[in-house]
């Protein structure tokens, strides 16, 4: 299921809309889903190991919220937040200024060229911290129960 970015994301809710959703690859879509976006990027922060486990404990709770209510597109929101607090900390455990990529003109036939690690400590435990949460999300049986379903009702259609 390819994410649709076709969509008019500015005028949809995906809580009145599930159907129109996507799960797509990683976190496609993790910036644009409402109302989710909007419940869930308030909580996400990984600037500290603590503040990351504040952040992902507290996304991972409305995670569990959602699939109480068998909400499948909050809850895989849920678990791409997690997913991105994982990527985007080791990014900047890797990279301090958060840039993976030296400026280039990949237009002109420039090659993308990875700046060299700055290794980060305090973002690399960011990192693991919510690493194991989104593990936990996208590993929990009514998550993958729930994606199943999901998958099911596009493959028909």
């Amino acid at each position: 299921m390819s994410f649709d970015y076709s969509l008019d994301f500015a005028n949809i809710n995906f809580r009145q809309h599930p159907e129109l959703y996507r799960v797509g690859k990683g976190e496609q879509g993790v910036l644009l889903v409402e109302p989710y976006k909007s419940e869930i990027l308030p909580y996400w922060r990984f600037k500290t190991p603590d503040i990351a486990k504040e952040s992902s404990e507290k996304i991972y709770n409305i995670f569990l919220i959602y699939l109480e209510q068998d909400d499948f597109v909050g809850a895989d929101m849920a678990r791409k937040f997690l997913q991105m607090g994982y990527t985007r900390s080791r990014r900047y455990a890797n990279h301090k200024s958060g840039r993976k990529y030296k400026a280039g003109l990949p237009e002109l036939g420039q090659k993308k060229e990875i700046l060299p690690y700055e290794i980060d400590a305090v973002k690399a435990e960011s990192a693991a911290i919510f690493k194991a949460k989104w593990i936990q999300a996208k590993t929990n049986e009514k998550y993958l129960q729930l994606l199943a379903a999901h998958k099911h009702i596009h493959e028909v259609n």
